[in-house]
């Protein structure tokens, strides 16, 4: 029987030890050494201490005043910004509705330039595009000049030609001039002037390839056309009014772009187009509708055109022979031309909501969010291009990120991105869905998943777009909203199972419209309480 040798005590084995000998004192250490390092080791232990003591203090603060951080994630036009849009509508109405001027430019911008896309597309001399929107709109075979004739084409080009210098000019106020970063100083106030400057054009990183936070809206790109400054030769697809993230990558962008920092509202706010009285004998206010420079004189005078392009048969049929499905788009307002070109138009919640700008870089906003016991908590949420070339800069928010709320658009199924047009654009948030629950980094991250952009998809549902013919894997099933909805729904389930860092994670879907403001309110109300219970949970294990 083989006998067990007892252990030496834990005292010998430390003689051993490398980093015991190597705090062992020196042989030869005299008295005032010894002096010298004990008042160091008790100086070391003192700011030890006081370093426990500050985690301790910030881990009561926590407590005390929690915070939560909500990352807003999915590739670009997904509607990110806009859910942004909604939690400060919901959690700041104040300063929403203060801002809701300022966008009075963007709105303008987004409906000329849909106006001038339908003309460019109607056009007799103008070549096929590509694609539009990431879709291919014209068939392989087709010649383009056969099809309906819009016979008033001449009359309304020539009708509504002044809207050509009107978007330049729109986007001169919002582009950032040409400098090494893309920043603009917005001036007190917006210089509308059709005759200033030439529009520059600036990148949207630095030399040092910091992403810089930037707001953008791509420039309409142009076909060749007699009646289009584009050179001869020359044939451009069609993005959508506020640009399209599903473009095909063979004609460029050209992007106008905002810097974050600049404040780009202020410019175009209340404070500096509504002024005091007109005289001293009158209640009467002196407002934009009073600049004969102001670009709404020029809307307005169109305004009749515009809407006699939009409704006049031929030209629907037109498009719906080229495939062009302009009311899929982003910054969609072509059903309220009489009300936006009119002189004295503010732009309502929705109109807000609805506008497009996209997003460069990441941008930041806090909110004071009330809990179930009615205590304040300080949100800040953050919105992040989803651009391919924009996804370097998420990681960094991953590590005390509390929540994600991941926006993934259905109704993209027949579209390509801008950056790739061999990717679909639904294969591509399939990719990114799984690449974000399988991040280590996030496997104690609540993620929320809105599956986006529902009353776009019941529509092209409707129309007869059939998702098979786009993503085979769908096989025979029925192609109606109930029987495609519940697919993406199992679909974006599965990958998270399979592939979730942290298989105890329970997700929750939303099926969504997020410029429904009724309905997303009450998502988003559900949203709030399960990322509040989440974070007060981890509280109480710190």
């Amino acid at each position: 029987m083989t006998m067990m040798m007892p252990l030496e005590p834990n005292r010998r084995r430390s003689l051993s030890d490398p980093l015991s000998a190597a705090l062992k004192p020196p042989e030869d250490e005299t008295p005032a050494d010894r002096d010298r390092r004990l008042r160091a080791e008790q100086e070391a232990k003192r700011v030890s201490d006081r370093i426990d003591e500050m985690l301790r203090e910030e881990k009561r603060d926590k407590r005390m005043k929690p915070e939560v951080k909500v990352l807003l994630l999915g590739q670009s036009e997904s509607g990110k910004s806009t859910t942004l849009k909604q939690f400060q509508l919901v959690h700041a109405p104040a300063a929403f509705h203060a801002d809701r001027l300022a966008w009075r430019a963007v709105i303008y911008l987004n409906l000329v330039r849909s106006i001038l896309r339908i003309l460019d597309a109607v056009s007799p001399d103008a070549d096929p595009p590509d694609d539009v929107d990431g879709v291919a709109l014209w068939p392989v075979a087709a010649n383009r000049r056969i099809g309906t004739r819009v016979a008033k084409y001449e009359q309304y080009r020539k009708a509504l030609e002044p809207l050509r210098a009107l978007e330049q000019h729109l986007i001169r106020m919002l582009s950032a001039p040409d400098e090494v970063e893309p920043v603009r100083i917005a001036p007190s106030k917006p210089d509308w002037n059709l005759n200033s400057s030439t529009v520059s054009i600036s990148s949207p990183t630095s030399r040092s390839r910091r992403p810089s936070p930037v707001i953008t809206i791509p420039h309409r790109r142009k076909p060749s056309s007699p009646y289009s400054p584009t050179s001869p030769g020359t044939v451009q697809s069609l993005p959508s009014p506020g640009g399209s993230s599903s473009s095909s990558s063979k004609s460029k962008h050209v992007e106008v772009s905002v810097h974050t920092t600049s404040n780009w509202k202020k410019a175009f706010s209340l404070a500096n187009r509504i002024k005091s009285t007109k005289s001293a004998h009158t209640n009467e206010i002196e407002g934009w509708w009073d600049d004969p420079s102001d670009p709404v004189h020029v809307i307005n005078a169109c305004s009749q055109a515009m809407s006699s392009l939009w409704k006049d048969p031929n030209v629907r049929q037109r498009l719906r022979e080229l495939k062009l499905r302009v009311e899929e788009s982003s910054g969609f307002f072509l059903d309220e031309i009489s009300r936006i070109t009119a002189l004295r138009y503010f732009p309502t919640d929705q109109d807000v909501l609805k506008a497009r700008l996209k997003t460069l870089g990441v941008v930041e906003h806090s909110f004071s969010v009330p809990d179930s016991n009615r205590r304040t908590i300080e949100w800040k949420v953050y919105d992040v291009g989803g651009a391919r070339n924009q996804r370097s800069a998420w990681a960094p928010y991953f590590d005390d990120v509390n929540a994600i709320i991941f926006l993934a658009p259905i109704s993209a199924f027949d579209q390509v991105l801008a950056e790739d047009s061999r990717v679909n654009r639904l294969e591509d948030s399939f990719l990114l869905w799984k690449s974000v629950v399988s991040n280590k980094l996030l496997t104690n991250v609540s993620i929320i998943l809105f599956l986006n952009k529902i009353d776009l998809l019941q529509s092209k549902l409707r129309s007869g777009v059939r998702l098979r013919d786009h993503m085979p894997h769908y096989g025979d099933r029925p192609n109606d909203y109930d029987n495609v909805s519940k697919y993406f729904y199992n679909k974006f389930g599965a990958l998270h199972h399979e592939f979730s860092a942290n298989r105890q994670r329970e997700l929750k879907i939303h099926f969504t419209t997020v410029t429904d403001t009724r309905r997303t309110a009450v998502i988003m109300k559900n949203v709030r309480d399960i990322i509040i219970t989440s974070n007060l949970r981890s509280l109480q294990l710190m």
